[in-house]
C-alpha cells in the first residue's frame, strides 16, 4: 500500500507541530485561529492530517490521559522537520480570490440599483466584522501580549496582509457605493465615468 501524498494542508499542520506538540482537537483549533484566514479547511479534513503525518514518518503519536479521557498528542519528527524545510524551499502559489459579491456586481444590469447597493454594503460589513478580531490581535502583538509572541516576526507578515485586505475591501466598497449611487434607476443604463476609468488605469500602472 503506497504512502499518502502530502498536500499543502499536510504541511500547514506539520508547521504547527514544529511550533509545539498538539492533540488533534488543539490542532484544528489552532489551525482555525492562526491559518484559517489564509487556508480555510473543514475540521473533518483536518482530523485526517495528523494520522497522515504519522504514516509518512513526519510525526509521532503518543496517547496520554486527561482526567479519565485518553487523547493522542502529535509531535514533529526529525524527518518531518526535513520535509517541512523542503516544502518551505518552494515558493508556492499565489492567492486565489473567491468573492461572491463581486460576481453579483459583475451582472448588476440584470438586477436593481438597490440590489447592487445592498451587495456593496454587505461587502463593507464583512470587512468591518473581519477586522474586529484582527484589530484585537494586532494590538495584543503590538504590546507584546500576543500568543506565541516569540513568533511575532513571522505572524506579522500575514497580519499585515489581512489588515491591508480588510482596509482595501472597505475603501473599495465606499468607492463602489458612490459609483452605484450615480447610476440611473435601471443599472442597464449605467455608463462608466471616464475619469474613474482613467484613475483605475493609473493605479494599475504600479
Amino acid at each position: 500500500m503506497s504512502s499518502p501524498r502530502p498536500t499543502s494542508t499536510t504541511f500547514a499542520v506539520l508547521g504547527l507541530l514544529a511550533v509545539r506538540p498538539w492533540s488533534t482537537y488543539e490542532l484544528t483549533q489552532q489551525m482555525d485561529r492562526s491559518l484559517g484566514r489564509m487556508w480555510p479547511r473543514a475540521a473533518s479534513k483536518l482530523y485526517e492530517e495528523p494520522k497522515k503525518l504519522v504514516t509518512l514518518g513526519y510525526a509521532s503519536a503518543e496517547t496520554e490521559n486527561v482526567g479519565k479521557r485518553p487523547r493522542t498528542v502529535y509531535s514533529i519528527t526529525e524527518e518531518g522537520r526535513t520535509a517541512l524545510a523542503g516544502w518551505l524551499a518552494e515558493p508556492g502559489e499565489g492567492p486565489v480570490v473567491e468573492f461572491e459579491q463581486l460576481v453579483k456586481l459583475s451582472f448588476a444590469e440584470h438586477g436593481t440599483r438597490a440590489d447592487a447597493l445592498r451587495t456593496v454594503a454587505a461587502a463593507r460589513a464583512w470587512a468591518e466584522r473581519q477586522n474586529v478580531e484582527n484589530l484585537v490581535a494586532a494590538r495584543e502583538y503590538a504590546t507584546g501580549e500576543g500568543p506565541f509572541q516569540d513568533r511575532a516576526a513571522q505572524g506579522m507578515l500575514a497580519g499585515a496582509f489581512f489588515t491591508e485586505l480588510y482596509a482595501t475591501v472597505a475603501r473599495w466598497a465606499d468607492w463602489a457605493s458612490e459609483q452605484i449611487e450615480a447610476w440611473p434607476e435601471d443599472p442597464a443604463d449605467a455608463v462608466a465615468d471616464p475619469a474613474e476609468l482613467a484613475a483605475i488605469a493609473r493605479r494599475a500602472d504600479w
